[in-house]
This record gives structure tokens, sequence and C-alpha cells, in this order.
């Protein structure tokens, strides 16, 4: 079977948060401590964006 080569246009999108600014995983962290240290229902998406963000890293 002859191999098939797929240009990267062609790939899935990228699995990043696109409402994260470019944090090191540091400031992420530090951000998502910030974030869940007082509860607000108001920062759910903001937390769960930092989450992804993280979880891309450990990938």
């Amino acid at each position: 079977m002859p191999d098939i080569q797929i240009g990267r246009a062609d790939q899935a999108p990228s699995i990043l948060p696109a409402d994260i600014p470019e944090l090191s995983d540091d400031q992420c962290l530090a951000c998502l401590a910030r974030a869940v240290e007082a509860p607000n229902s108001a920062r759910l998406d903001e937390v769960a964006a930092l989450i992804g963000r993280l979880a891309v890293a450990i990938e």
C-alpha cells in the first residue's frame, strides 16, 4: 500500500483555545489559581479555557 502524504492545510485545526492570550505554562497556572481562588460563576468560561490550555501543554 503506498504512503499517502497529507499537507498541513488538510489537518484538523489547532485545539488550543483561541480566546486565551499567549501565556507560559507558569503564567497560565497562576491565572487559573487566581480564577478559582474566589468562586465566581461568571468566570467559568475563563477557567475552562485555562484548563484546556494547560491540558494541551500536558499532552
